[in-house]
């Protein structure tokens, strides 16, 4: 392992916006998008807002992923942390984009825990086929 961990930080627009607001399917989609990249679910807390927006965390073993959704502009900025060489972090973004059904993406993936950080290119999403 060269990184004690890897962090994906993905702003997602023109997402589906009915979606966005809903707090029980992103709930559901953080879950599983934790469980589809084969890490272990340790706590999950969502809160919904007034009038729009959810907020939440999924605390794994191997860290964590996080949302803040903003309905009213399509956009939801998302982070998949992953600690060791086991979990590979954007198999969980990827599952968050797709579910979403977010239509542009700007994903970024840094290297955690090594001193100066070097951007590493990211993979092709392997849920947009």
């Amino acid at each position: 392992m060269d990184t004690m961990g890897r962090h994906v930080i993905a702003e997602l627009w023109e997402c589906d916006i009915d979606k966005l607001n809903n707090m029980d399917y992103i709930e559901r989609v953080f879950v599983n998008a934790a469980l589809e990249a084969g890490a272990e679910v340790r706590e999950v807390a969502f809160h919904k807002f007034a009038p729009q927006g959810v907020s939440g965390v999924v605390i794994i073993s191997e860290s964590h992923l996080t949302i803040h959704s903003f309905p009213e502009h399509g956009y939801a900025s998302i982070d998949v942390y992953t600690c060791g060489d086991r979990i590979d972090p954007n198999v969980a973004a990827d599952y968050i984009a797709h579910s979403l059904e977010s239509k542009k993406s700007e994903v970024v993936e840094l290297p955690r825990g090594m001193g100066e950080i070097t951007l590493k290119p990211r993979q092709e999403n392997v849920y947009s086929k």
